[in-house]
């Protein structure tokens, strides 16, 4: 099956941008406290649930999968970009990352404790989104947890033509506003348990925002 149009440049343009991406954006450690701490609160939540590993979904070269794992989380890492993967492969070869898309992602249902999309779902259409949240809630166990992180904004489409040290891309960026975003997500049987919105730091112009949300319910006693 040949995969949308979208899928396609992903692809295509993080495979062109993968060397230069190690080199430019920032890793787990160099982002800010709030950022931080919100990471530390999603790992420290699913550690104590014990319901499974955490996917990474949208992993790139695999730093905050191994960030996950120094904060004691079971995390593996999966990507659309097969350039990326063999960034994070090479940079943490204890670790499993493999090529795949979070719109049909290779897990099975009720398999996770957590997933953490961080800045991977904002080159997605927004007609395609209940999919992905579909699958995100499909692979989750109940009581997992999901963490989201990425771009907003009040309904931009952006369309770079090159990015990371003036490599060339092909992919679109969705910015939408913090309600939508919600809203599909309890669209798609999550509980909203958190929300960050950072505003645009000096010399910045983009709005960042994260979200904690549950697949509700807790697994049957054995």
């Amino acid at each position: 099956m040949t995969d949308p149009s979208y899928l396609s440049a992903i692809r295509e343009s993080y495979d062109t941008v993968a060397a230069a991406y190690v080199q430019l954006v920032k890793t787990p450690a160099e982002l800010d406290p709030l950022s931080r701490a919100m990471l530390a609160a999603f790992a420290e939540t699913v550690r104590a649930a014990g319901l499974g590993p955490v996917a990474d979904l949208g992993c790139g070269p695999g730093r905050f999968t191994a960030h996950l794992a120094e904060l004691g989380v079971p995390a593996f890492g999966i990507d659309l970009s097969p350039r990326m993967v063999e960034q994070a492969r090479r940079a943490y070869p204890g670790l499993t990352f493999t090529v795949g898309s979070m719109t049909a992602p290779d897990i099975g249902d009720d398999e996770l404790g957590g997933i953490l999309a961080f800045y991977s779902t904002h080159h997605t259409p927004p007609d395609q989104l209940p999919v992905v949240f579909a699958q995100f809630h499909r692979t989750l166990a109940p009581g997992g947890l999901l963490m989201l992180a990425g771009h907003v904004g009040d309904g931009q489409l952006l369309r770079p033509t090159e990015a990371y040290g003036g490599r060339p891309v092909s992919y679109e960026s969705y910015l939408l506003p913090p309600d939508r975003i919600a809203g599909l997500l309890e669209g798609a049987g999550f509980t909203l348990t958190a929300r960050l919105v950072l505003e645009p730091a000096e010399g910045a112009t983009r709005t960042h925002a994260t979200f904690l949300a549950r697949k509700p319910g807790r697994p049957s006693p054995s």
